[in-house]
């Protein structure tokens, strides 16, 4: 039997009163039940379950050490009273229902340390693992809240980064019909490719960028190709926005960004090979590895008008 209430007035040490030390002589107890006052919570148990295993409780009831009682005869234990019921249902039964919440188990393993219970001890850590591998993310996307937090990320990052940048709200045109469908296959084409490279890409996502749907690919800190997804069209009297979903090209720029995995330095051959644009034949060596460290694809769906076929700007 246990009791979690803080101590009433009769049960409190007098002002002034100190606790007395002493040797606790529970072999002649038996089954009798002792008080125990536990950081202001109050519990009864006996000594036969206080020592039943090897801990630190043993002993302290077995009059290996000392304890403090106050003038009521409550033997004061100066811990959080929390879990305490906890343990002494474990010192009875060898086994307990955990709580739900890691929080709250890693409380209770703190105080079975406390108490050198190693059984409960083991539990605990068990249980925690289970649920850290319950819940512990596949993938983690990093969301853009500033260009220079965007910065730091991709010159820090180890791996290629793959970055998506969707802000419907940039538009000031109406968008064509399948607009909003197509920006959502963006948006799930992303979260699939985080699925399935998430070990070896880090993907962010941006949303406070100028542009509606644009992919950015980066390798080594720069900024290898980018894939913009939008177009203005001419509509009847007016202007739109259309969104567009290239998934071919989208898959061709991620696996081309994993050339640029860390450690390996990326192979100049596969590079220029995976190149849109050629580079000239009389170029000397040191001109070509310059040409390919600062050269970005950069892909835009082309404008065009539905009812001119003239392209903007002319």
């Amino acid at each position: 039997m246990s009791g979690d209430t803080c101590l009433g007035s009769a049960l409190c040490p007098a002002a002034g009163h100190k606790p007395k030390a002493g040797g606790f002589k529970g072999s002649s107890l038996g089954n009798k039940y002792v008080r125990l006052n536990v950081g202001g919570s109050l519990y009864y148990t006996t000594v036969q379950v206080l020592t039943r295993h090897d801990t630190m409780l043993k002993a302290m009831f077995s009059g290996r050490m000392e304890v403090l009682t106050d003038k009521e005869g409550w033997i004061l234990i100066d811990r959080c009273g929390k879990h305490f019921g906890t343990i002494l249902n474990y010192l009875r039964d060898d086994t307990i229902a955990l709580p739900k919440h890691r929080q709250e188990i890693k409380e209770l393993m703190a105080e079975a340390k406390y108490y050198l219970i190693q059984g409960l001890v083991d539990m605990c850590q068990a249980a925690l693992q289970d649920k850290k591998d319950l819940y512990e993310p596949v993938c983690s996307i990093p969301i853009i809240t500033s260009p220079k937090e965007e910065e730091r990320l991709i010159e820090s990052s180890m791996k290629p980064v793959v970055k998506l940048l969707y802000n419907r709200s940039n538009n000031k045109y109406s968008y064509t019909s399948n607009s909003d469908d197509n920006l959502l296959k963006n948006i799930e084409l992303f979260d699939k490719l985080s699925l399935r490279f998430n070990g070896r890409v880090l993907f962010i996502k941006d949303v406070i960028g100028d542009e509606i749907c644009c992919w950015s690919f980066y390798g080594q800190g720069r900024k290898i190709a980018e894939v913009c997804c939008t177009s203005i069209v001419y509509a009847t009297e007016k202007k739109q926005t259309k969104v567009e979903f290239p998934e071919a090209r989208i898959y061709e720029e991620t696996l081309n960004v994993l050339l640029y995995e860390t450690p390996r330095v990326p192979d100049n051959s596969l590079l220029e090979a995976t190149s849109r644009s050629r580079s000239q034949a009389s170029h000397s060596e040191d001109d070509e590895g310059f040409e390919l460290r600062d050269r970005v694809r950069r892909i835009h769906v082309k404008r065009y008008s539905t009812y001119d076929d003239r392209q903007l700007g002319h």
